[in-house]
């Protein structure tokens, strides 16, 4: 392995901006049972749910759009310039929520700036993934990538129990009307604040050696769909290795604990303390596995974690839906993101690693937000709709598949782990033997 130092700065500022992006995405659909009635009338407490489920959706299928905008400008400005008007958007967009209108005050206005705080938002996180995967992965030595890289997740599942956290305390220091009138602004507030110290941190950034160096050599065709076209095979993998690992990361995380409360029939504190304890310790085991990549390659950990979740998803979530107390449901849920690891860990490093510098970013950004939306996105829906039809192990096996599928990708692609991103890389490859 590499000797080389990881600039922790680099680190810091590319990965920072999606603990607070997924900080956004976890209040608004945690705080949403709050805040419902404040935009629209009285009447049904279901109905105003749906309404803002409805806008929450919003900003999922934006996503892709995002992913394709901001991708190819990450290409043709700069990742800095990227990363910094992607967090501009997501301070923008939690401002919005947080100062919102009531329905009472101004009618139906209030929602609709909900729903331009959600396109808003829907647009940052559609950037902000493949921006910050390409940063982190040509800002880090090679030999360093794979653990650098892997605070992408370190950061995206520490702002869902930061989210969390502030949920907890909210819930114990406030009543549930004044949460309703009011506090449910707060973590909204939280959220801007916490976005404009992002900001600030972003704009130290220094550009990527190997963005530079492709800037001063050609600008024609950088981040353009047409250039995509070109590495059309890339992008197909790309959509074809998120596909297993985005259901499975959803199961394991955002599926849950609902899972735990409706099917093992936990009580909703104990499911909620499940859920954290085992999001907290998968966030430690991130850089570990990162680092393993540098050791041994990118295939071994994604076709271990393929083989794992194609086998083990149906026992794991039936043995997961009879658990009646906190320890089981720990060992277990741990068990199930042990192997989700092998592909969150290192998934945002191998897309960055498939693409030329000239269409890095919207490489990462584009397939892989289509593949989250079609697959990522409605794996809940999906999950709730086998059990509403009597037949939920259907959902464990549709997992199964998917992880099968991306095995077969996994089995067949390229290792990426050498994959030289800068001259200076290039030249150090001509030099030293390529490792096995």
């Amino acid at each position: 392995m590499s000797k080389a130092r990881v600039p922790w700065k680099a680190v810091l500022g590319g990965s920072v901006g999606n603990m607070v992006e997924w900080y956004d995405w976890f209040v608004y659909s945690s705080f949403a049972v709050y805040f419902a009635a404040s935009f629209f009338p009285d009447g049904n407490d279901t109905a105003k749910l749906l309404n803002t489920a409805a806008i929450f959706a919003v900003g999922f299928f934006m996503r892709p759009l995002g992913g394709w905008l901001l991708g190819r400008y990450a290409d043709r400005k700069g990742r800095k310039a990227a990363l910094t008007l992607t967090v501009t958007l997501m301070s923008a967009s939690a401002l919005l929520i947080a100062i919102a209108p009531t329905y009472e005050s101004v009618g139906y206005f209030g929602a609709l700036v909900l729903v331009v705080a959600r396109l808003l938002q829907g647009l940052s996180v559609g950037g902000e993934y493949a921006a910050s995967a390409t940063y982190l992965t040509e800002a880090t030595p090679r030999g360093r990538r794979g653990f650098a890289s892997s605070f992408q997740y370190v950061s995206m599942t520490a702002g869902q129990l930061v989210g969390l956290g502030l949920q907890i305390i909210l819930q114990n220091t406030m009543t549930k009307e004044a949460l309703s009138s009011y506090g449910w602004r707060i973590p909204f507030v939280v959220g801007a604040l916490a976005a404009a110290v992002v900001f600030y941190l972003r704009r130290s950034l220094l550009e990527t050696e190997a963005y530079d160096e492709e800037e001063r050599e050609t600008s024609r065709g950088r981040g353009t769909i047409a250039e995509l076209l070109a590495h059309k095979k890339e992008a197909l993998l790309v959509i074809a290795l998120t596909m297993g690992g985005t259901v499975a990361y959803y199961t394991y995380t955002t599926y849950l604990t609902k899972y735990l409360s409706n099917t093992a029939g936990l009580a909703k504190e104990t499911a909620t303390l499940v859920s954290f304890s085992a999001l907290f310790i998968f966030m430690c085991l991130q850089p570990l596995a990162g680092g393993l990549s540098d050791r041994i390659g990118r295939r071994p950990l994604l076709i271990t974690f393929g083989i794992g979740s194609m086998v083990g998803t149906v026992p794991l979530m039936t043995a997961l839906g009879g658990v009646q107390g906190f320890g089981g449901g720990l060992a277990l849920s741990l068990i199930g993101l042990i192997i989700v690891t092998g592909y969150t860990s290192i998934n945002a490093v191998v897309k960055a690693e498939l693409f030329p510098t000239h269409v890095r970013a919207l490489g990462v950004a584009l397939p892989y937000a289509i593949a989250n939306a079609l697959f990522g996105g409605t794996a809940e829906y999906v999950a709730l709709w086998f059990k509403d039809s009597g037949i939920e192990s259907g959902f464990f096996w549709y997992v199964s598949g998917c992880a099968a599928v991306s095995l077969i990708v996994y089995l067949t692609m390229r290792e990426t782990r050498d994959a030289a991103l800068s001259r200076a890389e290039r030249s150090t490859a001509e030099s030293v033997p390529t490792r096995v």
